[in-house]
């Protein structure tokens, strides 16, 4: 199974120090919706991995959770793209969840539920959190700078042998090529 797991705020969609709590807040950095087309259409199953401790929070429930992931999924879909699943943790940072990024949990239940093994998996974040969880699920880590990764990069720890690229697009652009899609 050729498998790529992406972070969601801040490398699908502009991410907010104040929480993405309804549909009408979650907006798309450009690209990343095209990008995730041009990976399902070259045979890649699309997953993310989110940490959602607006949940615990109380800033926002499932249901709401579910509505903002819809509206992303319809647009992803209206790009000719396809998202297989979503992971996410609802736990704030002080509940001693496992599923909670840096933590590998949500790797772990992606590849138990998949019955895959993530070694070679790239898996694409923002923050110094996704690069740790991704390493400790086996998968291969990746950063990108938009969202939170111009702080990630100028923190300057963590990120040794790890891939940076603009965004989402320039990270499929390098793994594809500047086509607009690979056959799989």
């Amino acid at each position: 199974m050729r498998l790529l797991i992406l972070d969601r705020d801040g490398v699908i969609n502009e991410d907010s120090d104040a929480y993405i709590k309804s549909p009408d807040e979650w907006q798309p950095i450009p690209g990343s919706l095209e990008a995730i087309a041009r990976l399902a259409q070259a045979g890649y199953h699309v997953v993310i991995a989110t940490n959602q401790s607006g949940i615990a929070r109380g800033l926002f429930n499932v249901d709401m959770l579910n509505r903002i992931h819809n509206r992303m999924i319809d647009e992803v879909h209206h790009k000719g793209g396809e998202i297989d699943a979503i992971f996410f943790c609802p736990h704030g940072p002080g509940d001693r969840c496992l599923c909670r990024k840096p933590l590998p949990g949500l790797f772990h239940d992606i590849a138990k539920r998949l019955k895959t093994n993530l070694n070679g998996t790239y898996a694409v974040g923002d923050s110094l959190r996704d690069i740790e969880a991704a390493r400790g699920g086996s998968a291969l880590p990746i950063l990108v700078r938009t969202g939170k990764g111009l702080r990630a990069i100028a923190k300057g720890i963590g990120l040794q042998s790890v891939p940076i690229y603009d965004d989402l697009a320039a990270f499929t652009a390098a793994l594809l090529g500047p086509g607009i899609a690979n056959p799989p």
